[in-house]
């Protein structure tokens, strides 16, 4: 059985022999200057939106200063929000009401923010349904953000978080494998090596890992 490469824009075949619209390689699906998009990420949508950039990101334009940034074998579920740095309002003074919009006064107007953090999403990240990221969260590598969490700041890698604000629940793996993992970085593997070592990846099984990895 062949993966699907990574320019694919529905990877995913249904038994009829159509290609399932709502799910997508990222990196085929998004043309869009702010994004980058490591291969094989995936969003999936009930009801496929047009623009996935725009559905994804509402808030990060074509001249956003700020990036959104995800990695590799990434995995968002449906209603996955992410809410970029130009979303942001002053609020450092006496009102929080963005005149600029309204005034047509362009990026120099008194009430424009200053530029806001990237986004940063890590590889193997799974964000699951109605989950928001905020802006300038950064999340590490394996990641798992629970339905609806809410998610700002640093997350280590191979934490679990829920819940509004988002807290760890707890670590995936103890200090020493995930330490491991990290060196490892099977997502920066040939497809086909990957593959081949999928037991070994989904299956937690380190030695096997190790040893592919020499």
């Amino acid at each position: 059985m062949t993966f699907p490469l990574p320019n694919t824009r529905n990877p995913v075949v249904l038994p009829d022999g159509n290609a399932h619209a709502g799910t997508v390689f990222l990196s085929a699906a998004v043309d869009h200057p702010r994004f980058e998009i490591g291969d094989y990420t995936y969003a999936s949508a009930h009801i496929p939106p047009e623009d996935w950039a725009s559905h994804l990101a509402p808030y990060l334009y074509d001249f956003s200063p700020e990036k959104l940034s995800i990695g590799k074998f990434c995995q968002l579920a449906d209603g996955v929000t992410f809410i970029t740095s130009s979303a942001n309002h002053r609020y450092d003074g006496f009102s929080t009401f963005p005149f600029m919009i309204f005034t047509g006064a362009g990026p120099h107007a008194p009430s424009m923010p200053d530029p806001g953090p990237d986004t940063v999403i890590g590889n193997d990240v799974w964000i699951g349904q109605g989950a928001t990221i905020l802006p300038g969260a950064r999340v590490g590598n394996g990641v798992i953000v629970a339905a609806g969490a809410v998610v700002g700041g640093h997350i280590p890698a191979y934490a679990i978080v829920r819940g509004n604000p988002a807290q760890i629940s707890r670590m995936r793996f103890d200090d020493d494998t995930i330490v491991a993992l990290q060196e490892i970085a099977w997502w920066g593997w040939d497809i086909d090596r990957i593959v081949a070592q999928e037991a070994a990846i989904v299956g937690a099984d380190l030695v096997k890992l190790r040893a592919a990895a020499r």
